[in-house]
């Protein structure tokens, strides 16, 4: 598989595969009690989705020279948080969305009550597999430094906290550093922790490599927020598989409401440049590294 003569396309796509199994394997069967929610966890994580936090999981392992076995559980992990934040977030009291990924929301499929608890259940399944030991786990002190990754990046002081910042931003004009600081605990704060979750399964990492790591994860996760926004204004709902318009429509605070679409996109390919720049100073195969920084601005959906 971490091989650097394969096209980074063909990379991408077997690990693509490789994480829907790891998370298929990870979620309870519908067969099992409670069936219903346990249908409602496997309908808002599986078959559909970028992966792009799983991605970066496996791409800077494999930079650092990680194991794929080993990297499995904070790929999954990192991805059900996302999936639970998402599925909390479309409900009527966040951002009252009735279409998520080209198909109705879990709130819509099921109901609001087993949305949440599918949520709930969500969370505590990512952390459950990072602390689990087993053949491929990394040591006890490298599982919990993921374990507080994770957790940092979930909470107020991430993703919690910006999705606060959104809500309370509704009908008001921030600031362009508000808006980034939104934004960079919203969205990229996860985005980061699954570049610094691989680098937490590597023993000895040196600090500058550490931080080259981290600055690179920070500048595409920002990057990313803005194609969204951006995405938002010009994308199509065949593509995104969501209703485009949204923002504006609950007069949301967004890049391109602040600073006009045309700067919004030169400060997305000015981050994405600024990510691969700090990739050229590493040592080791960042083919895949690059490909997402590129994939996080120049997506249309």
């Amino acid at each position: 598989m971490n091989h650097p003569h394969e096209p980074a396309t063909q990379r991408v796509q077997q690990l693509l595969e490789r994480i829907e199994r790891v998370l298929s394997d990870a979620l309870p069967t519908e067969h099992q009690s409670p069936q219903r929610l346990h249908a409602a966890q496997r309908y808002s994580v599986l078959g559909s989705g970028k992966r792009l936090r799983p991605l970066l999981v496996y791409a800077a392992g494999s930079f650092l020279s990680i194991p794929l076995e080993r990297l499995d559980a904070p790929a999954a992990a990192v991805e059900l948080i996302h999936a639970y934040s998402l599925v909390h977030d479309d409900l009527p009291a966040m951002d009252d969305d009735d279409l998520r990924r080209g198909r109705p929301t879990t709130h819509r499929a099921f109901d609001e009550a087993t949305a949440i608890l599918a949520g709930d259940a969500l969370q505590v399944l990512a952390f459950s597999l990072l602390a689990a030991d087993g053949p491929h786990a990394p040591s006890c002190a490298a599982r919990l430094k993921m374990i507080q990754i994770l957790a940092s990046a979930s909470g107020t002081g991430g993703m919690a906290g910006g999705q606060a910042l959104d809500l309370a931003a509704v009908g008001r004009t921030l600031t362009l550093q508000e808006l980034e600081t939104m934004h960079r605990l919203k969205t990229g704060a996860l985005i980061r922790a699954s570049v610094l979750l691989a680098a937490a399964c590597s023993q000895d990492l040196p600090a500058e490599l550490w931080d080259s790591l981290d600055g690179y994860a920070q500048d595409i996760g920002l990057a990313f927020q803005i194609q969204d926004d951006i995405l938002d204004v010009e994308g199509e709902v065949a593509d995104l598989g969501k209703q485009t318009g949204a923002d504006a429509a609950r007069s949301k605070p967004t890049y391109p409401s602040l600073i006009g679409l045309q700067t919004a996109k030169a400060r997305a390919q000015e981050l994405k440049l600024r990510a691969s720049d700090r990739l050229k100073v590493l040592r080791g195969d960042a083919e895949l590294l690059h490909w997402l920084a590129c994939y996080a601005v120049d997506r249309r959906v």
